[in-house]
This record gives C-alpha cells, sequence and structure tokens, in this order.
C-alpha cells in the first residue's frame, strides 16, 4: 500500500461517514499537490504521468477503467468514463488539469509542494489552479462509487496534461487526435468560476465562468544593420523594436463591453445597491468595492497587451542585426478583428509578428437546465448564495473544448473567506485554498450531478 493510499484510508476512516461528498479532499487535494507537475512551457520538468497515474489509480479504485493518452513521453492527461443512471442522456465533460505553473520555493513560506495545512488551508503550488477542483471531482466520485449512487448523466472526466501552456500536448491534442473520447457531450464544466465574492454576511455572488477572453501570444522582430556600437547608426533593430513595444505597452484600449461581462454588471449593480454603467467612466472605481476581483473585472472590459519578454545583442559595443520582444495579448468575444488591426497600426511597416500561441474566446449564455442545477446547488449549501456569469480574464482548456462545439462553463465551487485575495492565490506566492472551502465545493458538486 502506498503511503498516499494509507493517508486517504485514514482520514477517510476519521470521517464520521465514507460516503460523504468531502470524505476525502483534502487529503487527495494534498496528494495531488505533492506530485510536482510544474509546466516551463519547454522540456523542463517531470511532466504530468506521476499524477496522471495517481489520478488513474483512484479512478480505477472506484470501478472506472481510466485510459491514459500522451502526445510525447510524460506529458499525460487521464480519460474515464462515468455511467450515469439515465444513460440515454447526453454526457457531460468535467475537466481539470494536471499541470501547474513553476514555483521558486525560496520565494514561499512554506515548500510549495509539500502539501502542508496551516491555518485551515492547504498550501502548495496547484491549491487553486487547479488540484483543487480535481481533488472535488475524484472525492465525490470516490464517495458515489461507496454508495451506489452514479450521476443523473454520464460524464466522461478528462484530466489533462499542459494546460498552462495553452493545451497544446493535453486538451487540443485530445481534440485533434482522439475526438471520439468526447463524442455526445455538448456541455462541460471546469476551472475559474464558481467561487464566492462577499457583499454582506447574507449575500455572496458566486462567479460562474460564461466566457473567456482570447489568447493571442505574439513574438515581435526588427531587422536593422549590424555594426559597432561606437558608430551612429538610424537602422537600429533595437530602437526600432523598442519604440514598437512601448507604443503596445502604453495603448489605452477602449472598452469593449461583452454580453457576459454586461450581465455580470447588473448582477453586481443590484448586490452593491449601485450604477456600474460602463459608460459612466467610474466604472473600475466602483467596481473596487468588489475587493481583490475589481482587478479581474476590470482586466474583461477591454482588450490588453502587454510586452513581457525581450531579447537582442550579444555583447554591449556591437549593434544587432536584430531583435525581438514577446507580448501577451488577450481579446474579448468578438475583438480579435479589432485587436489585431491595432497591434499591426502599433507595430508600423519595419516590425514583424508571429503567434505564439492562438486562441478563441468563447461564449455562452447564462441560462438553461445546466446553470439551473449550478444555482440549486450552490443555494442549497449556502442561502445566501447568488450565481452570476462573467469574462474570465486568462483562458482555459474550455478552448480546446468549444472546437467540438461542447458549451463550456467554468463551475469549481469554492465558498471562500470574505479577505482571502483569491485572485492573487493564481500563480502567486504562497498559494492556497481554505480545507473548509474545498467540503463546501465537494458537497456543491455532489448536489450538481443529481440534477445536472
Amino acid at each position: 500500500m502506498s503511503d498516499a493510499t494509507s493517508r486517504r484510508n485514514e482520514a477517510s476512516e476519521a470521517a464520521a461517514d465514507r460516503t460523504s461528498p468531502d470524505a476525502e479532499v483534502v487529503e487527495i487535494c494534498r496528494d495531488l499537490i505533492r506530485i510536482d507537475t510544474s509546466n516551463y512551457g519547454d522540456v523542463q520538468g517531470a511532466g504530468e504521468r506521476g499524477a496522471a497515474e495517481y489520478v488513474a489509480q483512484l479512478l480505477a479504485e472506484a470501478g472506472l477503467e481510466p485510459q491514459l493518452y500522451e502526445p510525447e513521453p510524460q506529458r499525460t492527461s487521464v480519460v474515464a468514463r462515468w455511467e450515469g443512471a439515465d444513460p440515454s442522456a447526453p454526457p457531460l465533460l468535467v475537466h481539470g488539469h494536471l499541470d501547474v505553473v513553476p514555483a521558486v520555493a525560496a520565494d514561499w513560506s512554506v515548500d510549495p509542494f509539500g502539501g502542508e495545512i496551516k491555518d485551515g488551508c492547504v498550501w502548495g503550488r496547484g491549491a487553486v489552479d487547479m488540484k483543487d477542483f480535481d481533488a472535488m471531482v475524484l472525492s465525490v466520485l470516490r464517495a458515489r462509487a461507496r454508495d451506489g449512487r452514479p450521476p443523473r448523466r454520464p460524464v466522461v472526466l478528462v484530466f489533462t496534461a499542459d494546460e498552462e501552456a495553452g493545451g497544446r500536448k493535453g486538451a487540443h491534442w485530445l481534440v485533434e487526435k482522439h475526438p471520439d473520447v468526447l463524442e455526445g457531450c455538448t456541455e462541460a464544466i471546469g476551472e475559474v468560476g464558481g467561487y464566492s465574492v462577499t457583499v454582506r454576511d447574507d449575500l455572496r455572488l458566486y462567479l460562474v465562468q460564461t466566457a473567456e477572453r482570447g489568447m493571442a501570444w505574439m513574438r515581435l522582430k526588427a531587422k536593422g544593420t549590424a555594426g559597432h556600437g561606437s558608430l551612429r547608426n538610424p537602422d537600429n533593430a533595437v530602437t526600432e523594436l523598442a519604440e514598437a513595444v512601448s507604443r503596445i505597452g502604453r495603448h489605452e484600449w477602449p472598452l469593449r463591453i461583452t454580453p457576459s461581462v454586461q450581465a455580470f454588471l447588473d448582477g453586481a449593480s443590484e448586490a452593491l445597491g449601485v450604477d456600474l454603467d460602463p459608460n459612466a467612466g467610474d466604472v473600475e472605481q466602483k467596481l473596487a468595492r468588489l475587493g481583490t476581483i475589481a482587478r479581474m473585472i476590470g482586466a474583461t472590459l477591454r482588450n490588453t497587451a502587454n510586452p513581457t519578454m525581450l531579447d537582442a545583442g550579444y555583447k554591449v559595443n556591437v549593434i544587432p542585426g536584430e531583435a525581438t520582444a514577446a507580448v501577451d495579448g488577450r481579446f474579448v468575444p468578438g475583438g480579435e478583428e479589432e485587436f489585431l488591426a491595432t497591434i499591426d497600426e502599433l507595430i508600423g511597416d519595419r516590425i514583424t509578428r508571429e503567434m505564439i500561441n492562438f486562441d478563441a474566446a468563447p461564449e455562452t449564455e447564462f441560462a438553461g437546465a445546466l446553470v439551473e442545477a449550478m444555482k440549486s446547488s450552490l443555494v442549497a449549501e449556502d442561502p445566501g448564495a447568488r450565481a452570476v456569469p462573467y469574462l474570465m480574464f486568462g483562458g482555459t482548456d474550455a478552448k480546446a473544448w468549444d472546437r467540438l462545439g461542447i458549451t463550456c462553463f467554468g463551475f469549481a465551487p469554492l465558498r471562500l473567506p470574505p479577505d482571502l485575495d483569491f485572485v492573487g492565490m493564481f500563480h502567486g506566492i504562497d498559494e492556497r485554498v481554505p480545507t473548509e472551502s474545498l467540503k463546501f465545493g465537494a458537497r456543491v458538486l455532489d448536489r450538481f450531478l443529481d440534477q445536472a
């Protein structure tokens, strides 16, 4: 018996009821954090194989038949089908990713891969992005398997590799090479949604992701005349690039309010008792009343482009013939054409651009039976819950599933303490998730699967 299995057994045996959906969620989250799946975006790192094998073991113990998929060694995704009480219903895709962004241990107050419990939280890289939801899904599944309770409809479970680098070795690869594993799926739930923002003691907004911005990671390149650093050079590639990068970095993008953003603003206006009219000019200041999520919501009101990397030259007295820069561009749903045209105008004729990673900006309506199941399962565990849609500032594997026509929502439910900087936990130092939030999420997910 492995140490991880022993710890899970001890934890679940200590629980009042091993068929409770939250019986194993904390220990599974800790186990997953202890498996370092750092994704550096290149050949570094151990890959996701260790975590995939761990997940596959838990699924097999619950009676499922997991399959491992690898586009290359160690870059592993797990797929399993969980039969539902109504086998004729279309399967629901429930997805999470196994990789995490790297962590520099010296910056942390705890071991980022220790899975330590401290101050009522599980600490470590992946605690909120997104081994917490992986753990919720696995804990709920195993509890229901012990109790002989299938979900209402079939569920396709997918735990992917490579999400943190755009999913080319994970979700996108599965869509291109193995779309059959998702056959019949029309709806999906995954990360970055379903978490609470406290408005007052008796009211919490739970943000459900219904859209996300498109991704345009670009490499800019300037070419000039190489030469001696002491000579006058009006054809300096570094100068040309620096000016273009500066124009991009300082550009003020106009407001572009999508249906998901407007729906969020309407819901937040009602909850806060203020008018969040995006045309009033002070909407971002008023959003500050929502606390730490204000900067996240602010990023969804418009397209953005941030220079992130510069590279040129090899010696101080040599003018290089080429200089490059990387830019992280994001565009709102429907904003792709305007975004690219603006970038081309900003860089000018002497700079070329190529896409490092380009992906869509999906958006769906906050309506239907699946949404009603989210609302009712949240209220059953938190009577002060009010679900509202929102546009996510970054990107997820939903971009890949959208290519198959699957309607995607971000719904990884967490009731959070009012003072927790949840947005700051994503890719941040001392990432952590409250143990009670994990347990809450497992209970909500359990209810949701009976209704979804």
